[in-house]
């Protein structure tokens, strides 16, 4: 764990200061534009998963002064009960597995496939990007799209504490790949979330950027450079001039609980430093009197659950996917909390 002397640290810092570093240095400020929200109810399914959920179908329609646009939102929960945990879910795909599984342990699960908010390219003319930036012009310190879609998944959390279906205290975000990052930053800037899952979220999500095997500053800025603000882009091979790394992203979720997951062949992602970067994280936990992450493991051990902390933590095998033994994992780090 050498590397861990060489990080930025968090001692002395307040939760504000490292908001506003992380924002101004690599995913950009959300504009300051006014966004309106209208939900209509499209259809409802009280049959849904053999009578054990309802499936509603919503619209989200935005508006701002610079044109309109809407996306589709899945809300799943189960039937006949009320104040349900729940998950916000930054999708890539409409079909949610293991969907049954997650409402036969009691929880809702309200998701949106991220491309329907926004497209994953450069394009900043469409979707919520259409609706911030005159021509698709933005500074140096502007969002990406991994900002626009942070806030999308905050438009579903307003919706869901509307909903008497919904415990209002135990609302998570979650995503996976790029969009772990997302419900990384999403849980940074929303506090009512009870806690961000980040699976498989690698380079600029989980994973310490300083020394690392897996993707790098340069290549996530050459190949998705609109994920980020343009300021991030001069840290690409230059990481050790960072006055950060992304366990400022952890530390931020504070104070609610905070969750990153690994897979054992997903080696751009890095597991080692996803595991680090909670580790790194935990000082600023404990320094407020919470217990951080809890592990005296020098490297992560595959398949032990890291869930003790208000960090939590698990490697398990395989490859780069949100896997059912994930899902599983998560909805036993929030059983025991």
């Amino acid at each position: 764990m050498k590397l861990l002397d060489r990080l930025p640290s968090l001692k002395g810092k307040e939760k504000d200061e490292i908001v506003d570093l992380l924002l101004h240095e690599e995913y950009g400020y959300f504009p300051n534009i006014d966004i309106s929200i209208d939900v209509t109810l499209e259809s409802k399914n009280e049959r849904f998963c053999a009578g054990k959920a309802v499936q509603e179908k919503l619209a989200f329609h935005c508006k701002s002064e610079l044109g309109e646009h809407t996306f589709p939102v899945s809300f799943i929960y189960p039937s006949n009960q009320k104040a349900s945990p729940a998950f916000t879910y930054i999708s890539f795909y409409s079909e949610h597995r293991p969907t049954e599984e997650i409402i036969d342990n009691g929880y809702a699960i309200i998701s949106m496939i991220y491309k329907d908010v926004s497209s994953d390219d450069g394009d900043f003319t469409n979707g919520i990007a259409g609706l911030l930036y005159k021509n698709g012009e933005r500074g140096d310190t502007d969002c990406g799209k991994l900002g626009i879609w942070a806030w999308a998944a905050s438009r579903l959390l307003d919706y869901a504490l509307t909903r008497d279906e919904i415990d209002p205290e135990r609302v998570s975000v979650i995503g996976h790949s790029r969009l772990g990052k997302t419900a990384l930053l999403a849980g940074m800037l929303d506090e009512r979330f009870c806690c961000a899952f980040s699976n498989n979220s690698g380079c600029s999500g989980a994973a310490i950027a300083r020394e690392t095997g897996g993707e790098t500053v340069e290549a996530i800025c050459r190949v998705f450079p609109f994920w980020f603000c343009k300021n991030y882009y001069k840290y690409a091979n230059n990481e050790e001039t960072m006055p950060f790394d992304q366990h400022f992203l952890l530390a931020a979720n504070y104070p609610h609980l905070v969750y990153a997951a690994s897979a054992l062949e997903d080696e751009w992602a890095y597991p080692e430093n996803e595991y680090l970067g909670c580790v790194a994280a935990s000082e600023f936990y404990t320094a407020r009197g919470r217990k951080g992450f809890i592990s005296d493991d020098e490297h992560p051990e595959l398949r032990k659950r890291y869930n003790d902390g208000d960090i939590g933590y698990h490697l398990r095998p395989g490859r780069h996917y949100l896997s059912r033994e994930d899902w599983q994992r998560y909805i036993e780090f929030l059983s025991n909390k």
